[in-house]
This record gives C-alpha cells, sequence and structure tokens, in this order.
C-alpha cells in the first residue's frame, strides 16, 4: 500500500505539468520494446479498474498508462513525441491507437478476454466471478528438479455458492447496474479510436448486489481443498511453468479450469546450474596440479574420472558433454563443467619448508628468480629519479 501510495503522489505531480509517458510508464527514454511491454503490464494489472473499484484516481492513472503505451509502443509516433512532445502528435493527426492489438493481447492474457473495442471479441460469462484458471508457485529440491519426481501438493480452488448461485446476492436478487444502464461495458474514447471496457462496477454483469448473500458474503464463491498428484518432468528449471489440465477452479457447470504451476528451484551445495550445464568446482592441492594425474569427479549420474596434464592451472576448465540436464524441452542433456580450485598450504613445518627449497634447487631456479627477470624495470625505474 505504501508502494501504491507513492505511484500516486509521483502521477499527480506529472498530470500538473505536461505528461510524461517515460514517467508514466516508469522506464528509461532508451528501453526497448520488451522493457516498455513488462512495465506496461505490471501497472496496467495495478490500477486496472477491475482491481480498484470507485477508485476515481486509479481509473485515470489507467487511461494515462494506456495512451502511454499506445504511443511509445509505435515506433512512429515515439519519435515524433521524443522531438515535440504530446503537442507535435496533436498536430500531426496521429491521436492515441498505435499498439492497440498488441495491448489487447496482453488484457486479454490478463483478464480472460474481458478486456476489447466491444466488437466480435470472445468474453468471459459475465456471471463468473472468478477466473477458473490459477496459479501457485511450487517449491522443488534440487535433484527433484534435475531428474524429475512425483509430488503430492495441496490446493485450494474454487467453486460456487450454491446458496446464491454464484451471484453473492442474498436468494440471487440483483438489479440493474446504475453505472453502466445494464450494458456491461462502457465506452471508452481516445482521439479516433473508440473502445469498450468491462464495466469497473458490475463487472461486465449488468447487475448489481443489493444485499450481500450471508452464506459466501457477496463473493459468489466458496472454497474447497483438494490434494493432488503431479509427475513433474526431468529438467524443470526456476520460472518454468507447467499446466495442469483440470484442477483449476470449477465453475457453475461443474467445469474445472487449469492449474498452473510455476517452480522455484533449491540451490545445491556443490553442484551449479546455469540452464541445461551444471558446474562443479573441483578443490586440488598444488601437488597433484603439478604432477598430474587421474583423478575421480561427482557426477549427477556418479562418478567420473578426471585426467590431469601435469601444471595444470588454477580455475581451468574441462568439459564432460552430454554429463549435464536434460533439456524439458529438446531432451537433449547438456554439459558438465568441472573448474579446477587450487589450493595452496597456509602453514609449514620447519621440515616441509626444507623439502620445499630442496626441491626448488634441484630444478635449478634461484630463490628469488624475479629479480633477474625485472633487473632492468628496476634500473630503469631509478633512472627516472635521478635524470637531470
Amino acid at each position: 500500500m505504501v508502494e501504491f501510495a507513492q505511484n500516486y503522489s509521483q502521477f499527480k505531480e506529472i498530470s500538473m505539468t505536461e505528461v510524461d509517458y517515460y514517467e508514466i510508464l516508469e522506464v528509461s527514454k532508451t528501453c526497448g520494446g520488451a522493457e516498455l511491454k513488462k512495465s506496461y503490464r505490471k501497472l496496467a494489472m495495478q490500477y486496472h479498474p477491475d482491481r480498484n473499484q470507485g477508485d476515481k484516481e486509479a481509473e485515470e492513472k489507467f487511461k494515462q498508462i494506456n495512451e502511454a503505451y499506445q504511443v511509445l509502443s509505435d515506433d512512429e509516433k515515439r519519435a515524433i513525441y521524443d522531438r515535440y512532445g504530446k503537442e507535435g502528435l496533436n498536430r500531426q493527426g496521429g491521436g492515441f491507437g498505435g499498439g492497440m492489438d498488441d495491448m489487447m493481447d496482453i488484457f486479454n492474457s490478463m483478464f480472460g478476454g474481458s478486456f476489447g473495442r466491444g466488437f466480435g471479441q470472445n468474453r468471459r460469462d459475465p456471471s463468473q466471478k472468478y477466473a477458473l484458471d490459477f496459479e501457485i508457485e511450487l517449491t522443488l529440491a534440487f535433484n527433484e528438479a534435475i531428474f524429475g519426481c512425483e509430488k503430492k501438493i495441496d490446493i485450494t480452488y474454487k467453486t460456487q455458492c450454491d446458496a446464491c448461485k454464484g451471484t453473492g446476492a442474498k436468494e440471487g436478487k440483483l438489479e440493474t447496474c446504475d453505472y453502466c444502464k445494464g450494458q456491461g461495458q462502457v465506452v471508452m474514447r481516445q482521439g479516433p479510436m473508440t473502445f469498450a471496457q468491462t464495466c469497473p462496477k458490475c463487472k461486465g454483469e449488468g447487475k448489481k448486489i443489493v444485499e450481500k448473500c450471508p452464506s459466501c458474503h457477496g463473493k459468489g464463491y466458496k472454497t474447497k481443498e483438494e490434494t493432488i498428484t503431479i509427475n513433474i518432468p526431468a529438467g524443470v528449471d526456476s520460472g518454468n511453468r507447467l499446466r495442469v489440465q483440470g484442477y483449476g477452479n470449477e465453475d457453475k457447470f461443474g467445469r474445472r479450469g487449469d492449474l498452473y504451476l510455476t517452480f522455484f528451484v533449491q540451490e545445491d551445495e556443490h553442484f551449479v546450474r546455469n540452464g541445461s550445464d551444471i558446474y562443479i568446482e573441483v578443490p586440488l592441492f598444488f601437488t597433484q596440479a603439478i604432477l598430474g594425474g587421474v583423478i575421480t569427479i561427482p557426477s549427477l549420474d556418479g562418478e567420473l574420472e578426471l585426467d590431469l596434464k601435469p601444471g595444470t592451472r588454477d580455475k581451468e576448465q574441462f568439459v564432460f558433454e552430454n554429463e549435464g540436464v536434460m533439456d524439458v524441452h529438446s531432451k537433449r542433456k547438456g554439459r558438465l563443467i568441472a573448474q579446477i580450485q587450487l589450493k595452496l598450504p597456509n602453514k609449514f613445518s620447519a621440515e616441509q619448508k626444507e623439502l620445499l627449497l630442496k626441491l626448488q634447487e634441484s630444478f635449478g631456479i634461484e630463490s628469488a628468480p624475479h629479480k633477474s627477470a625485472l633487473e632492468n624495470v628496476f634500473d630503469r625505474v631509478k633512472g627516472w629519479f635521478t635524470a637531470e
């Protein structure tokens, strides 16, 4: 609510001067189309009249958001606006029709097709007070996501209130909505464009509740709990969505919508995932790195042999094809990438130090080879300060 109030405060300040479309959509002037659409979607959801019934400020903000997006999502209109401002658009007679198809796609995806231009669009049954599809987040352990699993989850879904037959009104008694005069829609005009929006007061029903149903308190639905078993495919990752048909909310005819699961995958202590590739850090003592040899490292399916060449370097990577995660779409496996982490001793005993010095001498290397290698540099630096 604090963030919501702050946004309103910002909007009031903008509306007192010339409207800045970039500020309204909370993007920079260099933003791309994807960033613009993402911000528009978020703000339109926040200020949509269906979510802010009776709030005139939210309704005005919503109109401003639509106007801004229609201009900035059209390359030609955006160029005119960037150079001449809103007045330039008015002089050009461009109106605010740009980006309308894109907006319709966004609103249909967010509100089940309840937002349209008033002709030929598919609309959800206005008497249906809730969406049939719903989404929940499901947390998976690292190994569950990698290999797939069977999960039992508890869900809560909506079903029509029998006492009011889903109307939300006591004994199902409704009156004609005085805001839309029973039409279920209100007409909005922006320049030459005219389009209809679902009535924010009756939510498209054309009727309003006189007295709330005592059984569901005016909601028109009750909730039920259910435990279901879901098969999670191998390779899912955080942000992936799985559609589970027939486990959504229930309509008045007993038909169920769909449940959407959005996954959040926990991290592993040793393996790091990047898409279908898996990384693992292999600690290696400096003597092993110098001598080389074959060592055994863990993999997702068991063990792998890593053949180290003499003089293996710190951060050096070794790639094992088809040892990563199975791609949930292509079913192809990624790579396992083993990265060397060189370990050096922090402390030496007198005996160990003596052995190291002998080893050093056995290679014919002086104790401070950097001095001879950098001798010319030392002399040149000294010359900077002694030169006349």
